[in-house]
């Protein structure tokens, strides 16, 4: 707001300067009168003015004017004011004592250069302008703020300049001016110590404390040194003039010692600043500069310091000083500045086409001359019409041939790059491959333009607006890190939609979007976004970042890049309609690969014949069956490659049925090289269909049923033989219990029989027999009935370190740590042993699988009164609640097919109910498992059983 309020009133002030300095026509003799004791005096008579030419000279006493008595300085203004342009006055003078009278016709005031503080006046608007603008776009930065009263200060010495009248108003002026031209040194030579930004204290620490107080003192001395002058001045007025000349001198030396020193300082800083920012600000700052100062400090300042006598055109110096604060504006801004290269080359080129258009103009005027003329000097009209006809047609090809050459000096080896780019995106459309097509773009556009990186950007086939914009090539990115989708709902989508250019390296344009987001793409270096628009629809988008340098792209390089978008899209459009093209017809010959591959993985074999029996079909499944390669197969007729008693049962179930049939138990030879064999198999035929619903011939599907007719005859006998154990068991039971009588009364009848008696031998020889008979009945006993095996006392904790010294190898191959809490006192438990190692197997094996990419292994054993807990612990994937309670049932799993029977658990809970004991799982999702199993000491479980007994 006080930007606002300090230029409304500076522009008010500079207007009403305007105002007064066009409407003020006041006349003077060009005297310097004085009021001394003898009265009006001539203090002092300037050369050239009506005064010196009617012989006044200084000392003369104005006694007065046109017989009117002059007592005062009043009387001479007011005879002045009531006086015309050109009108004659009688000046009565006293001269050594004797009256003389002097005519003389007073003359206007002298103005200066009136149209050239007019343009003074507009380059001091124009900057005012520009500091109030950078001001109010940038509030918070403390530069923007010294480059506001920098452009105060030059607006003042441009806009402000006393009339001559010496008025209120007119000494407000003068003094605006005065002020303006004594702070305009000191502050843009601290304005070039603070800008850029140095590392903080560096300006304390280097030139002291005292240094900027010093550097506004001399315009602290001069101002007050002026003041003291106009104040205190001599009433005779002597040397007035003279004193204010010398300290105008001084002022404008102060003022060309501030702008060279300034200029040096940032020079050297030019060299020293790391920065590319600051350096790229610097140079730009330096050249408006070096352009708007340097010329007025050496052609208008110095001289006028130095009283030197200055050419009636050198205050034309003093209009580049413009070029000053508009450098120093673009550079604070940081607004594009390579447009400044583009803005200055673009004046050359309409400079350079102008200039060769006068020449062309003059010569062609010059030559007409010369041929219809005889070389007259005199003007003709119709030659310069004609002259000015070949200029306009000439204006065209005159102006690109200059471009061309500017353009080839300024990019030099990148010129040639630069006209093949737009060739080049016109070609892209001969190549269809989309992958190719996106490199060779990549690589071309970074090449010309030289930025560190880009990426390409393809939006979704879908074609209704959804999904993001996806990089499907890009360079200069981190591989580990590379671009991100775009989204078409963030505040770039939406633009990139509206076929808008973005560009995130101009403060202004990137206000359009939300800091986050600029933020955000800024991260990965890219700058600029430009659409590629094909049929009004967004498709792809190039992302970019900065040139090599760290300069951002121009208003040339986004112009070349949009003639390169619509020409890239149209390419784009082609390939990825090629690409999905291609895709179809992958996915159509993956479809058939995939129905060949159902096909050929078939089991069965499979023939499908024409309507004429033709072989057309022939699968890897019936080449192994029947042993008829599958080339000598098709193309063959079905009575050349199956046995006729086959065929006929084929063709008579064939008949009559449209929908197929079936075939059971079928007898077939194979056609084997080695052996034939000899087949069964199943049969089904079924009609080959069209898509119009057409018969084109018939499929056969052979199922080869000889291993299952085998294992079912198998089968029965195992039957059998199970019916003759169940047989035999009973038949030993029923026999065992008679021959437990004769076995027990032959040995009462030997234990009272006489050894030399023969009826002992025969008893001796039934008992031997008795005893084989048992034998064979046990024997018959055993087929039906297995074998136990007995219990005894197993150290748990003997058992787990087995089991893992069994899996230590496995659990270190899959990452997995173990982590062991035994029981201090080996717990003992009634069991046997290697069923109980078969349990901790299981679960130990489970926890492993569990655990695919590694993890803790927790086994505990403690003992909890008169039983022993065993812990089972994972940090695998966990088992889901809803299967918790399934997971003891038989060939219930939850792997891979083929990675597990789902018998482990089932396994394991039969062993610890075997054993008396019980377990319990608890398990979370991503977490792990636990498993807890109870199982009674060896003590408590004789104790038991004792107590069952009594």
């Amino acid at each position: 707001m006080l930007a606002v309020a300090v230029v409304t009133i500076l522009f008010c002030l500079a207007a009403a300067n305007l105002v007064v300095r066009a409407n003020w026509n006041e006349l003077e003799d060009g005297v310097l009168w004085a009021v001394q004791p003898e009265g009006v005096v001539a203090a002092e008579v300037a050369a050239g003015t009506p005064g010196e030419q009617a012989g006044l000279q200084p000392g003369d006493v104005l006694i007065a004017i046109d017989g009117r008595p002059v007592e005062s300085l009043d009387d001479v203004l007011e005879a002045a004011h009531a006086a015309e342009p050109g009108t004659q006055l009688e000046y009565t003078v006293l001269r050594l004592g004797s009256q003389e009278l002097r005519r003389l016709a007073l003359g206007p005031v002298p103005d200066g250069n009136e149209g050239l503080y007019r343009v003074l006046a507009a380059v001091g608007f124009f900057t005012l302008l520009i500091g109030a603008s950078v001001r109010v776009r940038r509030p918070g930065d403390q530069a923007t703020l010294h480059f506001f009263w920098l452009t105060v200060a030059f607006f003042g010495v441009f806009a402000f300049s006393y009339s001559g009248r010496l008025d209120r108003l007119d000494w407000v002026f003068y003094w605006a001016d005065e002020v303006s031209i004594l702070l305009l040194p000191p502050l843009f030579m601290h304005f070039a110590l603070a800008f850029p930004e140095r590392s903080p204290g560096w300006m304390r620490g280097q030139l002291g404390p005292w240094f900027f107080p010093l550097l506004y003192l001399p315009a602290l001395l001069l101002g007050g040194a002026q003041v003291a002058v106009l104040v205190r001045q001599d009433p005779s007025g002597a040397g007035l003039t003279g004193t204010l000349e010398t300290l105008w001198g001084l002022e404008h030396l102060y003022l060309a010692a501030c702008v060279l020193g300034g200029l040096a300082i940032m020079i050297v800083a030019l060299g020293r600043v790391r920065s590319i920012t600051s350096r790229r600000q610097l140079r730009w700052v330096v050249s408006g500069a070096v352009l708007g100062g340097v010329p007025f400090a050496l052609g208008y300042a110095i001289p006028f310091a130095l009283g030197v006598d200055l050419l009636p055109w050198i205050e034309l110096t003093a209009i580049p000083l413009g070029l000053i604060p508009l450098a120093f504006a673009s550079a604070i801004v940081r607004y594009r500045l390579r447009d400044v290269e583009v803005i200055i080359k673009r004046g050359l080129v309409y400079t350079a086409a102008l200039s060769a258009m006068v020449v062309i103009y003059l010569i062609f005027e010059r030559l007409a001359n010369e041929i219809f003329l005889g070389g007259s000097e005199q003007h003709n009209q119709i030659i310069a019409l004609l002259a000015m006809l070949v200029v306009v047609l000439l204006a065209s090809p005159v102006k690109t041939a200059i471009q061309a050459m500017l353009d080839r000096a300024h990019y030099r080896d990148r010129y040639d790059y630069r006209r093949a780019l737009v060739g080049f995106a016109r070609d892209l459309n001969s190549d269809l491959d989309l992958p190719r097509l996106s490199e060779r773009l990549v690589a071309r556009v970074t090449e010309t333009l030289v930025v560190d990186r880009m990426a390409l950007m393809l939006a979704p086939l879908d074609g209704e607006g959804r999904g993001d914009y996806r990089a499907i090539r890009a360079t200069g990115f981190d591989p580990a890190v590379p671009p991100p989708p775009l989204s078409r709902s963030s505040g770039l989508g939406q633009r990139l939609q509206g076929r808008h250019t973005a560009v995130l390296d101009d403060p202004v344009s990137a206000r359009r979007f939300p800091a986050e987001e600029v933020n955000f793409w800024r991260g990965f270096g890219i700058n600029y976004f430009v659409p590629c628009v094909s049929e009004d629809e967004t498709i792809a988008v190039l992302a970019l970042g900065r040139k090599g340098s760290g300069e951002p792209l121009n208003s040339e390089d986004m112009a070349l890049l949009a003639a390169v978008a619509g020409q890239v899209a149209t390419a784009l459009e082609n390939g990825r309609l090629y690409s999905q093209l291609h895709l179809k017809a992958a996915e159509l010959e993956r479809m058939r690969e995939f129905s060949d591959s159902i096909i050929e993985s078939l089991s069965d074999g499979l023939v499908v014949v024409d309507l004429r029996d033709c072989v057309v079909r022939w699968n890897t499944g019936l080449e192994r069956l029947y042993g008829v390669p599958r080339a000598h197969a098709v193309g063959q007729g079905l009575e050349t490659l199956f046995d006729p008693a086959f065929l006929e049962l084929l063709r008579t179930a064939r008949r009559g049925a449209e929908i197929g049939t079936a075939l059971y138990r079928v007898p077939l030879l194979s056609r084997h090289a080695e052996v034939p064999r000899r087949l069964l198999v199943n049969a089904a035929t079924a009609p080959l269909l069209t898509p119009d619903g057409a018969v084109a011939g018939t499929m056969v599907i052979l199922e080869d049923i000889t291993e299952r007719v085998q294992l079912e005859e198998q089968l029965q006998i195992t039957e059998k033989m199970a019916s003759i154990g169940l047989l035999a068991a009973g038949v030993a039971h029923e026999v065992n219990t008679p021959l437990t009588g004769i076995s027990s009364f032959t040995q009462m009848l030997l234990e009272g029989a006489d050894p030399g008696d023969p009826k002992t031998r025969v008893l001796e020889k039934i008992e031997r027999q008795t005893f084989r008979a048992a034998k064979i009945v046990n024997s018959l006993l055993n087929l039906a009935r297995p074998g136990r095996l007995d219990a005894g006392p197993v150290d748990i904790n003997a058992v787990v370190n087995d089991v893992l010294a069994l899996l230590e190898h496995q659990l270190k191959t899959n990452k997995i740590s173990v982590r062991k809490d035994l029981a201090a006192t080996p717990p003992v438990v009634e069991g046997v042993e290697f069923k109980l190692q078969q349990v901790l197997m299981n679960l130990f094996l489970n926890a492993r699988d569990a655990m695919f990419k590694g993890g803790w292994l927790a086994v505990t054993t403690r003992a909890v009164g008169d039983q022993v807990i065993v812990e089972v612990a994972d940090t695998g994937s966990g088992i889901p609640a809803e299967h918790l309670s399934r997971i003891y049932d038989p060939f219930f799993t939850t792997k891979a097919a083929g990675q597990g029977t789902g018998l482990g658990l089932s396994i394991t809970y039969g062993v610890i109910r075997d054993h008396h004991g019980s377990i319990e799982c608890d398990s979370i999702v991503g977490q792990g498992t636990r498993f807890k199993m109870s199982l009674p000491l060896a003590a408590a479980l004789r104790e038991r059983s004792t107590t069952v007994a009594h």
